[in-house]
Parts: structure tokens; C-alpha cells; sequence
């Protein structure tokens, strides 16, 4: 025999019968701390650079970045932008002992990330074998055979 508490949620659990009046509860969505941890253990997944970028490459940008801001407050903003790009030798910014860390460093960094673009072009399109692209040339170089057919 049933007591009078036997309705509850435990009856329809047990049935496998889903209660209106006791709805089920739902896992909280993550927070905002679980999901950035998500996100950092993702981080593998990434492309090399990127993956370089989020593990070493902060250092070294942070580097950059206050050298950067370094030399915008003792040569000027306008000097610190151009002199990395080339566009002004540090030789004619004064103080030139600041300037010159900068242009190698601007070079430096704007260069590998140059190569390391074409690099990753490069392998991108190397997907093919040598021999089955220089088939391809060989072939059209054949001449086409002969038609065959009467002509008449």
C-alpha cells in the first residue's frame, strides 16, 4: 500500500515518466572561468604560430611592444613607427642608442613573420608529389595521336 507522499517525484522516476510538477533540474551553464579554460586547452588545436604565439610569442611581443613604447616617448611616435619599418634610419633620430634596437628588432620580427607566411604557402601547395606534377607538363608536350576515322 502507497502512503500519501508515494506521488512524488520518486513515483515518476521510477515509472521513467517525466513530472510537470517537478520539472528536471539542468547543469548551470559554465562560467566565465571554466570557459577560458576551455578555450587555453583548445589552445593545441591551433596552428603552429598561433600556438607559438599564445605559449612563447608573448614574451617576445611584450618585449617588442615596450621597446616600442620605449622609443615612442624618448624619439617621438611618428619616429618610433617609421624607423622599424625602414622607412627612417636610426641613424638620424636622436637619441640614436634607442633607435637602433629598435630598427634591428622592426626588421627582425616583420621579416620571420614574412617568411614564416611564405613558408607556410609553400608547404600549403606542396601537397602534390614532384612526379605527378611534372607529369602533367610531359603530357601536354606529347603530341596527340593521330585521328582515326574516314574522312570522306
Amino acid at each position: 500500500m502507497l502512503f500519501a507522499g508515494a506521488g512524488g517525484p520518486a513515483l515518476y522516476r521510477r515509472q521513467g515518466v517525466r513530472s510537470t510538477r517537478y520539472p528536471a533540474r539542468r547543469a548551470p551553464p559554465p562560467g566565465r572561468r571554466q570557459r577560458l579554460r576551455a578555450h587555453w586547452a583548445d589552445r593545441h588545436a591551433l596552428l603552429r604560430f598561433g600556438f607559438w604565439l599564445l605559449s612563447r610569442g608573448t614574451t617576445l611581443l611584450a618585449a617588442c611592444v615596450a621597446l616600442y613604447v620605449f622609443n615612442g616617448l624618448l624619439i617621438g611616435w611618428v619616429d618610433a613607427h617609421e624607423v622599424p619599418l625602414g622607412e627612417t634610419s636610426p641613424a638620424v633620430v636622436h637619441p640614436q642608442w634607442c633607435a637602433w634596437p629598435l630598427s634591428l628588432t622592426g626588421l627582425t620580427v616583420i621579416g620571420a613573420a614574412a617568411g614564416y607566411v611564405i613558408i607556410e604557402q609553400i608547404h600549403a601547395h606542396h601537397a602534390r608529389e614532384l612526379d605527378d606534377v611534372l607529369d602533367e607538363p610531359r603530357r601536354l608536350a606529347e603530341p596527340p595521336p593521330p585521328a582515326s576515322g574516314s574522312g570522306g
